[in-house]
């Protein structure tokens, strides 16, 4: 598959540019994109390197506001730009930045997985990680002012959210946290071999970010706790800017909110029709995931048998596609499976660098207490995650280096576009006859049913809506939604736990999937009835893949 040759215009230059600025302000996106120069430093995240950033935005907003597109590429980018960019401001303006802090995407994270992604095959590397390392206490030091900035201002998270991150901050803090393990492991004493200096620079480096996040916890614990809410709920204005931001689009959350009750018993319904054929005429739902579950054949025992059968199932999917439904690009084939080293339960995807030395990388961070998994729930992640879900995606726009500015092809990330995709990616393979196994499609049908849960609850609990009397009638409150959660979550209730609080915490997120698989089914529908019977599903595919990430909004607009 090649790209078609395009000439970059004013506006791509002004792209690119912005995305040279984001990599000096923030070394660890420039990490993320795969571009070199920076893996040594640490983002600010104090007050004043967060007005940096949105001054930068405001730069890049009145460069574009005097260039006219040349081509529909310039049409989609300028558009992608002032919605993205602008919605950062609107952000930043409202203090959402400074305030950050959730158990699952927050400082209190990212300082710590951006590790993850760092190359580790080079004495080179190692120097990297070791300057960053060191950088991470004042990385934390900026980040405990801008939470007590504010918290000036009478903005904190919620209670919950606090107390989960001492929690996580006082696991990385303790001596034999991940950045022991990390600097003292196989890679680095491989790569290392005799470097005994710089060895020890590396241990100082761990032992100096342990400290960093004690003192994270202690302040997050006696400082910040105290003037916490105990409300979760952030009300109708703050979810419906994060709502947009997630989406790329604007939606009535109201009808969004009665569109996913019915989404959530159209899906049980289907539950129950496909439990009958796995238990027998009149099983339930709990009934047939019983009998999958004792089925020794879709079990698999241990870390190292879950990573060969993810890897297996991913390869069989990409060859499987290429050149049928999708023409795949020749460095998208490699897809790497990984067992991440935290042990949260999540499952992510991590995008190939820019110049295809990183691959695209499928991580999965198994709980210490689990050793025991079944496939029948999770060929549908393999495909969310891998091809033709987020790594066909990510790829594909990386590859387009040709026609997309580095902004388009790295930059640019809009979680309804990202994660819609992934979710319509999984019902596509079902459409395509990949999950025609019962208890295959059993486990896809148990991820929609989640990801419709999420659409009632998240919107439900943070805009106070009514809930069903099923569900206790009244206003939704946190109380409510966890026995919905429990009902509706075919997991470990260790999971359902840590999700419950990942929905509260970051509101307008966790819809974004269903939601977003919504707007990207009714973008296809409108091309289809358009089109009529020539309507071409790769083509559509291909030509909506390679716009790169946008906000939905922009999807609909460049497709009609």
């Amino acid at each position: 598959m090649t790209s078609p040759t395009r000439t970059p215009t004013a506006i791509d230059a002004v792209a690119d540019d912005y995305v040279t600025r984001r990599t000096e302000l923030s070394p660890m996106s420039a990490t993320g994109m795969g571009l070199p120069g920076h893996d040594h430093e640490m983002d600010d995240l104090s007050p004043a390197g967060h007005d940096a950033a949105a001054q930068a935005n405001r730069e890049v907003l009145a460069k574009l506001e005097g260039l006219e597109p040349v081509d529909d590429v310039d049409r989609v980018t300028l558009s992608a730009m002032r919605e993205r960019v602008g919605l950062d401001l609107e952000l930043h303006d409202a203090g959402e930045y400074l305030r950050k802090l959730n158990n699952i995407e927050s400082p209190v994270q990212g300082l710590r997985e951006v590790f993850d992604i760092m190359a580790t095959d080079s004495v080179e590397a190692w120097e990297n990680i070791a300057s960053r390392m060191s950088g991470l206490p004042g990385a934390v030091d900026g980040y405990i002012e801008s939470l007590t900035a504010a918290a000036a201002k009478g903005d904190v998270a919620a209670v919950r959210q606090v107390r989960e991150c001492v929690t996580q901050a006082r696991g990385l803090a303790a001596g034999d946290s991940f950045f022991t393990s990390f600097v003292t492991g196989e890679a680095a004493s491989a790569t290392l071999g005799e470097r005994h200096a710089l060895s020890g620079d590396l241990v100082r480096a761990a032992q100096g970010a342990q400290a960093a996040y004690g003192r994270l916890a202690d302040f997050l614990e006696h400082d910040l706790a105290p003037q916490a809410p105990e409300a979760d709920a952030v009300g109708r204005d703050r979810y419906t800017l994060w709502s947009r931001y997630f989406l790329g689009a604007k939606v009535d959350l109201d009808e969004t909110y009665q569109w996913g009750l019915e989404e959530l018993a159209r899906i049980v319904a289907e539950q129950e029709s496909v439990a009958a054929q796995i238990a027998g005429r009149g099983a339930t739902v709990e009934e047939a995931v019983a009998v999958l579950d004792a089925d020794p054949s879709r079990k698999l025992i241990g870390t190292a048998a879950l990573k060969a059968w993810m890897q297996e199932t991913s390869d069989d999917a990409i060859t499987a596609l290429n050149g049928t439904h999708f023409d795949v690009p020749e460095p998208v084939l490699d897809l790497e499976c990984m067992i991440a080293p935290t042990q949260s339960g999540g499952i992510y995807y991590t995008p190939p660098s820019d110049d295809w030395s990183r691959p695209g990388r499928m991580w999965w961070s198994v709980p210490s207490d689990v050793t025991e998994f079944n496939t029948w729930r999770e060929k549908t992640t393999v495909y969310h995650e891998g091809v033709p879900g987020h790594h066909l995606q990510c790829g594909q726009a990386v590859f387009a280096r040709a026609t997309l500015n580095n902004w388009r092809r790295l930059a640019c990330w809009v979680s309804g576009h990202g994660e819609g995709w992934a979710l319509y990616a999984e019902r596509l393979m079902a459409d395509l006859g990949y999950m025609d196994d019962p208890g295959d499609r059993l486990g896809m049908l148990d991820a929609q049913r989640m990801r419709a849960a999420r659409v009632v609850f998240d919107i439900g609990v943070h805009l106070g809506l009514e809930a069903p009397e099923q569900w206790g009638g009244g206003t939704w409150t946190a109380e409510k939604g966890w026995p919905f959660l429990l009902a509706n979550v075919n997991m470990p209730e260790s999971f359902i736990r840590f999700e419950f609080n990942r929905y509260l915490g970051w509101p307008g997120q966790a819809p974004s999937y269903k939601v977003g698989q919504r707007l990207w089914e009714q973008t296809r529908d409108a091309a289809k009835a358009a089109a009529g019977e020539s309507f071409d599903a790769k083509a559509f595919h291909a030509r909506a893949l390679n716009l790169g990430s946008v906000g939905l909004d922009t999807l609909r607009e460049a497709m009609a």
